[in-house]
């Protein structure tokens, strides 16, 4: 069957098209590699142990040089950090401790110079408790119309000291926190992210403003973060979830699709059809992505329509197991919700909410990855090497894929989560919002090594906010710069390779694979082939483009990813 399969799938290339990618092209973001910058933990140019945009400027021919199209930067804006930048005090400014709007515009310059398109992170949902906003409506009182721009109630029992409703906080414990004057207001997250109001008509317009502010200065697109949760059901009385241990996402299925009281309401889609019509006042029109936590998986096209954001994360692929049979599934029914959409899939493997993949691709089934973080790393231990194996070929899988990848910083470096953080050294909300019983994000957002040597290996001048692991040294950009078979000098290959041979945004499995084999073939004939099986299989006839890892005897070894002509 592997003959018959190569034979109606491959064919002499001649003339291959290279996709376009000019900043004239509207879709220059369907099949593109964005690479996530966490701002803080890429690059400290003034030596404070705290990344900023000057460091992030320096280091674009980084980016360049590794083939990717865009980049996109997590939350840069004024923030007293209380959940990792996501608390914005000011839409429309730079975070002083990592620089100003004339940063900005130098960084956006330099990147646009190198041919690279810039993303920012918009937070729609909630405000930081230091905004104008919330200052303002904590001044005016009960009943006034700043605070029409939160979600402020009156408490439950005799005396209103009982929360509104039983919501919970995604991090843990109520999602309302009383004021003085004796009201309570919302909040998602942590008690510093009061959730804004969008039946609210001054809300609607500021954002509006804000995505002129942005695109006005050239950034070619937004990622949307939590953009599944803006509208909310606050007809009165509010309503109950009915089981206060269940928050967020864990309560959706309780609900029919479109009518949980604040998460994927069908209001919020109103929202996004009038801020395409600003996003495509520009030329080429913005693009963005949604963060989008829905069920069932299929409402995730809603977002993603052409007349809304236009593309939308695919989180059923982050969360899939090292499992052929499992990822086909993931993959057949994520590119048919993207075609749905009029969209194209997304793809990503890690980012600043989850551990980093070499290692969390080897943790077994069942893992309960808090337990795991609180044991340091050691119950169960990885073996980092064979998790950086299974994650070259992961990659390699999911750059073959139709669509657009996200790579997260780092990880083309191969770095592990870094488990062990000492307690102590813990800033993510989460640890103590939980009692201290998740550990939380922090492992994956450990500043990155640029050098074998120094006080953070090249992230600065200084130390970094995070300590970094002796064993980032082996890790660092000087360390693989040039290596043949190094995890940097892999991923370069491939994005010049994948740039290429891209065309089209099809595949075709190939029928009977072995067991624990994927293998499909691109419209335009070349294929892909990734054992994650525990044994050898025979490689199908064709040239090996490239290789995750060495093969065995001309046999595809477990846990390696072979991209065919």
């Amino acid at each position: 069957m592997w003959t018959e399969f190569v034979s109606k799938t491959t064919h002499r290339r001649r003339g291959a098209r290279v996709p376009d990618l000019s900043s004239s092209n509207p879709d220059w973001w369907r099949q593109a590699v964005i690479y996530q910058v966490y701002p803080r933990s890429f690059a400290d140019a003034d030596g404070d142990g705290l990344g900023d945009l000057k460091g992030v400027a320096q280091r674009l021919h980084h980016l360049a040089a590794l083939g990717v199209d865009a980049l996109w930067l997590s939350p840069f804006y004024p923030s007293e950090l209380a959940d990792g930048g996501y608390d914005v005090a000011d839409y429309r400014d730079v975070d002083p401790r990592l620089g100003t709007l004339d940063d900005f515009d130098a960084m956006a310059a330099e990147a646009h110079r190198l041919g690279l398109k810039v993303i920012v992170d918009l937070v729609p949902n909630h405000t930081s408790h230091r905004h104008v906003w919330f200052q303002e409506a904590l001044r005016a009182g009960p009943g006034s119309a700043a605070r029409e721009r939160y979600v402020f109630r009156d408490g439950r029992g005799p005396h209103g000291e009982l929360p509104p409703t039983d919501w919970q906080s995604v991090f843990g414990g109520s999602a309302w926190r009383r004021v003085p004057d004796g009201q309570w207001y919302l909040h998602l997250f942590t008690p510093q992210q009061p959730d804004l109001n969008w039946e609210n008509e001054e809300v609607r317009a500021d954002f509006r403003t804000t995505l002129r502010f942005w695109s006005d200065r050239g950034v070619d697109g937004f990622r949307v973060d939590v953009a599944h949760a803006l509208a909310k059901d606050l007809s009165e009385p509010l309503r109950d979830l009915g089981a206060p241990e269940l928050s967020g996402e864990d309560a959706l299925p309780r609900f029919p699709p479109g009518t949980h009281p604040f998460y994927d309401r069908d209001e919020v889609h109103e929202i996004y059809r009038d801020w395409r019509k600003v996003l495509d006042a520009y030329r080429p029109p913005r693009m963005a992505v949604a963060e989008a936590w829905v069920n069932p998986s299929s409402r995730r096209a809603l977002y993603a329509r052409p007349d809304e954001l236009g593309q939308a994360f695919n989180f059923e692929y982050l969360q899939g197991g090292w499992d052929a049979e499992e990822l086909k599934q993931i993959i057949t029914e994520s590119l048919a919700t993207a075609r749905a959409a009029g969209a194209s899939a997304t793809w990503v493997l890690s980012n600043h909410d989850v551990v980093r993949h070499p290692s969390r691709l080897m943790l077994p089934p069942g893992t309960d990855v808090d337990a795991w973080l609180l044991s340091g790393g050691h119950a169960p231990a990885v073996d980092e090497a064979a998790g950086l194996r299974r994650a070259r070929a992961a990659t390699l899988l999911m750059l073959a894929l139709p669509g657009s990848s996200y790579v997260y910083q780092g990880e083309e470096l191969g770095l592990p989560e870094v488990a062990d953080l000492p307690f102590e050294v813990l800033q993510d909300p989460i640890w103590e919002q939980t009692g201290r019983v998740r550990k939380g994000r922090d492992g994956c957002r450990v500043p990155l090594p640029w050098t074998t040597t120094g006080p953070s290996y090249g992230f600065g001048a200084g130390g970094s906010w995070l300590p970094q692991p002796s064993a980032f040294a082996r890790y660092a950009v000087e360390a693989q710069d040039g290596v043949e078979g190094s995890t940097l000098e892999l991923y370069r290959r491939a994005l010049r390779l994948r740039r290429k041979l891209l065309e089209g945004e099809e595949l075709r499995w190939a029928p009977d694979s072995p067991p624990g084999v994927l293998h499909f073939a691109r419209s335009d004939g070349w294929r892909c082939v990734a054992n994650l099986s525990g044994a050898a299989v025979a490689l199908p006839p064709g040239e090996v483009l490239i290789s995750s890892g060495p093969l065995e005897d001309g046999r595809l070894a477990p846990d390696t990813t072979v991209w065919l002509a």
